[in-house]
């Protein structure tokens, strides 16, 4: 199953994180490059050091040209995230060419990137809920309440995991069919966005 494979991989990388906790560190992918699993190992890596930068750009202390900065870089990380969901739906594009759909096919409300685009933050919320759940220096109140919210986000993890696999399986029966509508973000596209192009 896709989500099981997604869902092992996610977990590692937030593990091979976490051993040096460095938003610059590099990449080290164990996975052959022309892999499903190599995709979803830099798809989590880029989501986890955007988690951390938008964890240091919410710093109340922090200097506004240096929070400015933070911006910035997390909106050129968010443009990477969407460019590497958009690629993996080229390769579940790719896998599924000589798919026919069946003559009642419906498309889905997103497509299959996108929902393990979903899975990969659910992944990182499922880690730092369980490390504030076993937090030893947080009162038993919090802990509680984060166990609460911890038990909420496995479960999710558990219902979206079954239906990106139900998904895929649509897919490969002809039942459902993809169609990928690329992002378009506009506000980095200095031909788009009114504020860059008035000034020039």
């Amino acid at each position: 199953m896709i989500s099981e494979i997604a869902n092992r991989i996610f977990n590692q990388v937030i593990t091979d994180y976490h051993k040096f906790d460095d938003i610059d560190h590099p990449v080290e992918n164990p996975y052959d490059a022309e892999s499903l699993e190599h995709l979803f190992y830099i798809k989590n890596w880029i989501d986890t050091a955007q988690w951390h930068m938008e964890d240091v750009v919410r710093n109340p202390q922090i200097d506004p040209v240096e929070g400015l900065s933070w911006k910035r870089r997390i909106d050129a990380q968010n443009q990477v995230r969407t460019d590497m969901v958009e690629f993996i739906d080229g390769y579940f594009l790719n896998l599924y060419q000589g798919i026919t759909a069946l003559p009642d096919a419906k498309i889905n409300t997103e497509s299959p990137a996108w929902a393990i685009d979903r899975l990969s933050i659910l992944a990182l919320k499922i880690y730092h809920m369980r490390e504030e759940a076993e937090r030893e220096t947080a009162s038993a109140e919090h802990r509680e309440q984060c166990q609460t919210k911890l038990n909420v986000l496995l479960s999710q993890r558990d219902d979206l995991s079954t239906s990106i696999d139900e998904l895929l399986a649509d897919i490969e029966a002809g039942k459902k069919y993809m169609k990928v509508y690329k992002q378009m973000k506009m506000y980095n596209d200095p031909s788009l966005n009114p504020v860059l192009y008035n000034k020039s």
